[in-house]
């Protein structure tokens, strides 16, 4: 399934921000439905000792090799603003256990206190330094201390805050990447267009459910190789600033495009994986 890149375009038009009840028809069939996925199953290389040894082994390289940058990202962030460098939180992990997530801060400190609990394009809280660290995601960079703890995957479903579980007795550890967040790589455009009266409710019953469709379709098939397409369309999405440059898009498409899968290889109805 697809977005509708037209209808979330910014206009040169002043524009009041629109209720739930105009949004797109493919966003309005998700209201009310399946908003938790109970229990879904996984493939074998999701729950194999293998894919926990490649990620070890790619959070290791990591640390080591960007550790000094890690450095003065954290010194840069301590500079531009009053507050700690790093910003910590609960998120659901693997079977429901909450784990805390580290990431560079790029809000004001307490800002998270004081607002939405989501951010939006254009939001205040964000500082200078903060909108680009997100720009480029450079402040998910901490997450591969998770992934050395063991709280997260390379990739999998991005971890969420308790109020909006969507996947129900996950067997599989979040990711920094994954399905659903290359998918929604630019959210917080979307969201500045939603009233923030209605924020929560829109993305509780609209986007929360879809992610949690695509992350289940994705992790009851996935392979070692498609691991590696996820993590190279994440390193060119990072690179680009457009929302869908063509290199991107073709990568995607190759990720998301799965063969048809025999009864004894697929994954049961309750894995959902015909969800979308």
């Amino acid at each position: 399934m697809q977005l509708s890149s037209r209808a979330f375009e910014s206009s040169a038009v002043y524009t009041l921000p629109f209720p739930i009840s105009t949004l797109p028809p493919h966003l309005l069939e998700a209201r009310d439905r399946e908003a938790r996925l109970e229990s879904p199953t996984a493939s074998a290389w999701t729950l194999s000792w293998a894919k926990r040894l490649f990620d070890l082994s790619v959070a290791l390289l990591v640390l080591a090799l960007f550790g000094l940058p890690m450095l003065t990202i954290a010194l840069c962030v301590r500079l531009s603003s009053p507050g700690p460098a790093f910003f910590t939180q609960y998120r659901v992990g693997r079977g429901e256990r909450l784990f805390r997530i580290y990431k560079f801060r790029t809000m004001y400190s307490g800002s998270e206190r004081n607002g939405l609990a989501m951010t939006r394009d254009g939001d205040s809280r964000i500082t200078g330094l903060g909108l680009w660290l997100r720009k480029l995601k450079l402040d998910e960079f901490p997450q591969f201390y998770n992934v050395l703890r063991g709280d997260m995957s390379l990739v999998g479903p991005r971890p969420i805050l308790p109020p909006y579980l969507g996947i129900a007795n996950m067997p599989y550890r979040p990711g920094i990447t994954g399905a659903a967040t290359l998918a929604f790589r630019h959210e917080e455009v979307i969201l500045s267009r939603v009233h923030p009266g209605q924020l929560d409710d829109y993305y509780y019953h609209h986007i929360q459910p879809l992610k949690a469709r695509m992350d289940a379709r994705y992790m009851c098939r996935a392979t070692f190789w498609s691991d590696m397409r996820m993590v190279i369309a994440t390193f060119f999405a990072c690179l680009t600033p457009t929302p869908k440059p063509a290199v991107y898009r073709r990568t995607a498409t190759r990720m998301l495009t799965f063969p048809l899968m025999s009864d004894q290889q697929g994954c049961s109805t309750k894995s959902f994986e015909t969800a979308i």
